[in-house]
């Protein structure tokens, strides 16, 4: 989850494409706060290891518009 900016949605699935080549951007998911000034999104990344999957979860911690990772 992250502010409903320009660029937010690309920004997370770059992350996703660098650690799961495999990753397929039409399936991202979209949704708006009640108020609308956050954007939650939700990706599906196939992991091949626990290493993998925490890579992911540190680069979407560590990038400026995240605020939220689940």
């Amino acid at each position: 989850m992250g502010a409903k900016v320009d660029g937010f949605v690309h920004a997370i699935t770059q992350i996703a494409e660098r650690f799961d080549p495999a990753f397929d951007a039409t399936t991202v998911e979209l949704r708006p706060s009640s108020g609308g000034k956050y954007l939650g999104v939700t990706i599906t990344v196939t992991a091949t290891s626990r290493e993998q999957l925490d890579d992911i979860y540190r680069a979407l911690t560590a990038h400026p518009m995240v605020k939220v990772v689940l």
